[in-house]
């Protein structure tokens, strides 16, 4: 039962929270499998190499119809209600210069859960940054060189897992961190980095 109030930063974050550990893990099980008694299969490590260059495929196309339906979702909570949404939302993609080759991950008329209950309720944004959060917070680990650093994880679990709304997210973040999260680990993760 949560006890404290939640951000739907914290929210969101949940699902996102432990994606990069999972992530590990699974390549960390391939890898061993590919060592049969003591000896490295060619085929399979084949494979694994294979497995490992496909899991950034498409992320640039990917990235960016799912930043442009945030960008639209944040532009309608920040403006007057448009006479044509449509046409509001084309006005956005044109004003950031969005490639006419990639359409939004959902369109406006799919929007209508990120306005219900009476709140602002920017999903597509809040989706996006938590996964910013998750892949910051575990560059931490791979910072250290390990992924199960003890110190590490009790930090996490102290400033960031066990807090939930007790203080503010930026507080409770730089507790943990040391400084808010950036967009890099997120970006290289996805091998979008520069």
């Amino acid at each position: 039962m949560i006890t404290t109030p939640l951000l739907l930063d914290n929210v969101k974050r949940s699902p996102h929270r432990f994606a990069s550990l999972a992530s590990l893990y699974t390549t960390k099980r391939v890898v061993q499998n590919i060592h049969v008694k003591g000896k490295a299969d060619a085929r399979r490590q084949g494979l694994a190499d294979k497995v490992q260059k496909a899991a950034n495929f498409d992320m640039g196309f990917q990235t960016v119809e799912y930043v442009a339906s945030a960008m639209v979702d944040l532009a309608f909570h920040t403006q007057d209600v448009p006479e044509d949404i449509i046409a509001r939302q084309d006005a956005i993609l044109q004003s950031m210069g969005m490639p006419p080759a990639i359409g939004m991950r959902h369109a406006t008329p799919q929007f209508g859960h990120v306005f219900s209950g009476g709140y602002y309720a920017s999903a597509y944004y809040s989706y996006m940054w938590s996964e910013v959060m998750d892949a910051d917070a575990f560059a931490a680990f791979e910072e250290k060189g390990d992924a199960f650093d003890p110190d590490l994880a009790q930090s996490l679990e102290d400033n960031i897992l066990s807090r939930g709304g007790s203080d503010d997210p930026e507080v409770l973040y730089k507790a943990y961190r040391g400084r808010l999260p950036g967009v890099e680990a997120l970006l290289k993760g996805r091998g979008l980095s520069i």
